[in-house]
Order: C-alpha cells, then sequence, then structure tokens
C-alpha cells in the first residue's frame, strides 16, 4: 500500500443506533407479556443487551492506524488487528450494517457496528482495498470454512 491520506490515524465516531435498535426491541417484547409468561424474562434479557451496547458504544473506539485496527477504551489500547493479517471483511446488512464480519489468518470476529458505518466502510476500502468483500460474499471456498 502507498503512503497516502490512508496512513493519517482515523477515529470513528459513536453511532447508538444499533444500541438504541437492541433496546427497543427488547422493550417491544414487553408486547408478548399477553400471549406467553415468557416474554417478561426475554425483554429483559434483550433490553439488557441494549444497555451493555450503549456503554460500550460510549466507552470504545475504533481507530484506524497506518498499519492496524485499533480498538480502544479511553486512551489504551485494548486489542490490535494488523491489517497484514486480514483475509476478508464484510459489513452486514448493508443497507443496515449491524456487524462487521472479518477473517484474520488465527481467527473471525464479529462486532457490532457501534460507529458511524459510511465511516467505517470508507476506512475499510482505502485502507485494505486487496480484500474485496462483495466478490467474496457469493462464494463459499474452503478456506472460508476454516
Amino acid at each position: 500500500m502507498t503512503v497516502s491520506d490512508s496512513a493519517q490515524p482515523v477515529m470513528l465516531s459513536p453511532h447508538y443506533g444499533v444500541a438504541v435498535g437492541v433496546t427497543g426491541l427488547g422493550l417491544a417484547c414487553l408486547a408478548l407479556l399477553p400471549l406467553w409468561s415468557g416474554a417478561l424474562w426475554l425483554a429483559l434479557a434483550v433490553s439488557l443487551l441494549g444497555l451493555f451496547l450503549m456503554l460500550q458504544t460510549a466507552l470504545l473506539r475504533l481507530e484506524f492506524s497506518g498499519n492496524a485496527l485499533l480498538v480502544r477504551r479511553g486512551g489504551e489500547e485494548l486489542r490490535r488487528f494488523p491489517y497484514e493479517a486480514w483475509l476478508g471483511w464484510r459489513l452486514f446488512w448493508p443497507g443496515l450494517p449491524v456487524v462487521l464480519y472479518f477473517r484474520e489468518r488465527q481467527s473471525i470476529h464479529l462486532l457490532p457496528v457501534l460507529f458511524n458505518a459510511a465511516s467505517l466502510r470508507q476506512q475499510l476500502q482505502s485502507r485494505l482495498p486487496q480484500l474485496n468483500p462483495v466478490a467474496s460474499a457469493g462464494s463459499a471456498s474452503p478456506d472460508d470454512a476454516a
């Protein structure tokens, strides 16, 4: 990769859409109470997940550095994902991205999209141009299952 604007670190801004959506889904489960007595527990569990995602949205930051994706909390680096180890990435669902999938040589990762999805997609495309998620989306090779 050539040194360009993409070499400058970029911190993604938080986006509370997924967290609010999950919390709202949990509250909507309360409408099932007349039909199912377990709906209260379901509503509680889903709402707590939504509140946890809100907390994570407030605390965590993704930073695209020159050679790695960094996960930060405050100023502290929690995790580093070097671009050279990436085999592929994809945002699920394109119209309303809620999950980022990416695969490294040693493992796969699923992250909720707690950040601005347009900026996330733009950074992934500029920093990992050799990985085309559209081309790999429809194919399933034996390497993808490993």
